[in-house]
């Protein structure tokens, strides 16, 4: 991705959660300049913060998101951070734009609709080869109740409403065209972006910037 493809998107992104009245923490608003390796040492560790990334496609508007860790702390040492995770993922209405099918080994996910329009989630179970199950149900929790759902089925989740995500269930979810750009919220145990994704199809977690402008706000991968 362009360095100002990534600042677009950022400045898009504050403009959404300001406009939905959503406020993150300070270290949201640091410039590149402003970090401090002793100050910000936890914060860095964990990898709170901006997360932009087209998952390595170079088509940021139909694959990728905007996210916000806003809390999170470390797999291999529980002392660090806390033992949970906080997230604000933003799409946009009209792109298409997605994430892409993965599931995690360690991580149980509740995603959550904060408001502004519909979230579309596929949901499939995985094959003994690794491969993404289209023939067998999957059961998931949405707000405590349990549903079956086949894998060629898109669940629409309603402003308010979420879904639970385990571990090994096959996951791709996007704002549905019409419906408004849209502001998730992911709620989950300690997340490990380095080593807890695994795709359908070989994707790169976090992207590499082509700097073609200075930038505006680091990146948690840029720490």
């Amino acid at each position: 991705m362009k360095r100002s493809e990534i600042n677009n998107a950022i400045k898009w992104a504050e403009k959404l959660l300001a406009d939905r009245k959503i406020s993150l923490p300070p270290f949201a608003r640091k410039s590149a300049e402003d970090w401090d390796d002793e100050r910000d040492a936890l914060i860095k560790s964990t990898m709170l913060g901006w997360d932009i990334t087209d998952f390595g496609t170079g088509c940021f508007e139909k694959v990728g998101a905007v996210l916000f860790t806003v809390r999170n702390g470390d797999v291999y040492n529980p002392e660090r951070g806390v033992p949970y995770c906080e997230k604000f993922i933003l799409l946009k209405d009209g792109s298409c734009q997605e994430i892409p099918m993965h599931y995690h080994i360690f991580k149980t996910e509740d995603i959550i609709n904060r408001g502004g329009g519909i979230l579309c989630v596929q949901v499939c179970g995985k094959n003994e080869d690794g491969s993404v199950d289209m023939k067998n149900p999957v059961e998931v929790y949405m707000d405590g109740v349990k549903h079956t759902v086949m894998p060629d089925k898109i669940i629409e989740v309603e402003p308010g409403a979420s879904i639970t995500l385990t571990p090994y269930i096959y996951h791709r979810f996007y704002a549905k065209t019409g419906e408004g750009d849209l502001v998730v919220g992911e709620v989950s145990k300690v997340n490990d972006d380095h080593n807890d994704n695994v795709f359908a199809e070989p994707k790169s977690r976090f992207c590499s910037p082509e700097e073609d402008e200075p930038k505006y706000r680091l990146l948690v991968n840029e720490y």
